[in-house]
């Protein structure tokens, strides 16, 4: 399946399309899938744009709002996740995820979803260590802190996500913490020299997700956030070895330094590092369902940069040629969509976690749920693994589900920009519009609607 990988967006949409169209031209091959790594910028309006938190001189409509009304659609499934320049109230709208524009799929704060067959898991936002085991408690409009808080990472989608079957693709925004000694970290900081004391105390990047990237052992790992290119390699299992001269990229286009905002700050080591190997360790947990993980950052949508890739990974249904891909929801995430209903919070108080025996003994059971509800058939796991062999207990059963498109429907919900608009007073930050498709998601799982206003 041919696969383009998009660092940050940044509302270069347009820019972004037409790269993708000159490679296929060249290549004489079309994409299936576009993924992108966050800081998308949904901006249906201006009143969006004051839900984001940048500076204004960086507040620019772009032309999202264009595929948002239907003026333009989207030549290639779009799937992507949210960082920390976002219209946040819109991706608010969209917990669960959702299409934010036709063809135009939001992942939602964390999710997963199957293209042909292939799994793909992520999470939305950046890690800030005071917020990380606090609810969801923002919502719009925001005011100057919530505005922030908003997109920083819980607790709460971690657990979920590590309760997951190892997914073939997971996406993040930030970085895993410590991702740069796996790969060529002295070219990295000949680039990124201010990273120096970062990469030195071991605090560059998100300790959530180094801790994700160990338990779920994903065949790849896509990220953005840091505006520079990046590759590297990480080995599941006892003594992990980086190999920099396997992994330099000839192609790899010199990084300029950035210039939208200041480096991403250091994250406050709160959270569980890295789990410790050993050899008694190493022969008693089971095999990782992908030997190694292969992580690729790129940067920001820019001339000379190296800000898309794109990549051909096995998927286990064909393509019909002239058609979409198939695309579903992960029925397993499902299932622990259901378990973890209870402790969603939807203020600064978080609820605590069950232990992870009892809980996975809960999605068990909701995974039954689901084959029963909204299953079509049932079979063994397709193999999506490529150059591994999957462990089985990593393996989960595969319940084959209906469309995404024939339970979400996308529908404009907030005022769409008008041209010309950009030169009155600027506007108020909206509120709330509520969306149907989070209605219709919590609907069809049977769980409360904490999104929208009773």
């Amino acid at each position: 399946m041919r696969i383009a990988v998009q660092g940050c967006c940044h509302g270069e949409l347009d820019a972004i399309y037409e790269e993708i169209a000159r490679q296929d031209e060249q290549d004489g091959k079309k994409t299936e899938l576009l993924i992108i790594c966050g800081d998308f910028e949904a901006i249906r309006n201006r009143g969006d744009l004051e839900a984001m938190a940048v500076p204004d001189k960086y507040k620019h409509m772009q032309t999202f709002w264009k595929y948002y009304c239907g003026e333009r659609v989207a030549p290639v499934l779009t799937i992507f996740i949210g960082g920390n320049h976002e219209a946040s109230n819109y991706l608010w709208e969209l917990y669960h995820g959702g299409w934010a524009a036709p063809n135009i799929f939001y992942l939602g704060h964390a999710g997963c979803v199957r293209v042909n067959g292939l799994r793909i898991a992520g999470a939305s936002g950046i890690f800030k260590g005071y917020n990380f085991r606090t609810g969801h408690h923002e919502h719009p409009p925001y005011d100057s802190n919530t505005m922030r808080s908003c997109y920083h990472i819980r607790e709460f989608n971690t657990r979920r996500l590590s309760l997951l079957s190892s997914p073939e693709i997971f996406l993040s925004h930030d970085w895993p913490q410590g991702i740069e000694q796996y790969g060529d970290v002295d070219r990295l900081l000949r680039k990124k020299p201010f990273w120096k004391e970062e990469v030195r105390n071991g605090t560059l990047g998100s300790p959530p997700l180094t801790s994700l990237l160990h338990t779920l052992t994903p065949g790849y790992w896509f990220a953005a956030h840091m505006h520079a290119a990046f590759r590297a390699t990480v080995h599941h299992g006892p003594a992990p070895t980086p190999a920099p001269e396997e992994l330099k990229n000839p192609d790899e286009i010199t990084i300029d330094d950035d210039e939208f905002d200041d480096p991403a700050p250091a994250p406050e080591p709160t959270a569980a590092p890295a789990p410790t190997s050993s050899s008694e360790a190493a022969a008693s947990a089971p095999a990782p369902a992908h030997p190694e993980t292969r992580f690729l950052a790129l940067d920001k949508c820019l001339p000379k940069r190296k800000f898309l890739e794109i990549l051909d990974i096995s998927a286990p249904e064909e393509s019909i040629p002239d058609q979409q891909p198939s695309f579903t929801f992960d029925a397993e995430w499902l299932a622990i969509t259901r378990a973890f209903a209870p402790y969603f919070s939807t203020a600064k108080h978080q609820r605590a976690f069950p232990l992870e025996a009892p809980i996975r003994e809960v999605i068990a059971r909701e995974m039954e749920w689901v084959k029963t509800n909204l299953g079509t058939a049932t079979s063994a796991e397709p193999s999506t693994q490529l150059d591994s062999t999957a462990s089985s207990s990593n393996s989960p059963e595969y319940v084959k589900l209906k469309p995404i498109s024939s339970i979400l429907q996308f529908a404009v919900t907030a005022p769409v920009h008008v041209p010309g608009e950009e030169k009155g007073p600027k506007p108020p930050q909206p509120g709330l519009f509520p969306n149907p498709q989070t209605r219709a998601f919590c609907a069809m799982l049977q769980i409360q609607d904490r999104i929208n206003p009773s």
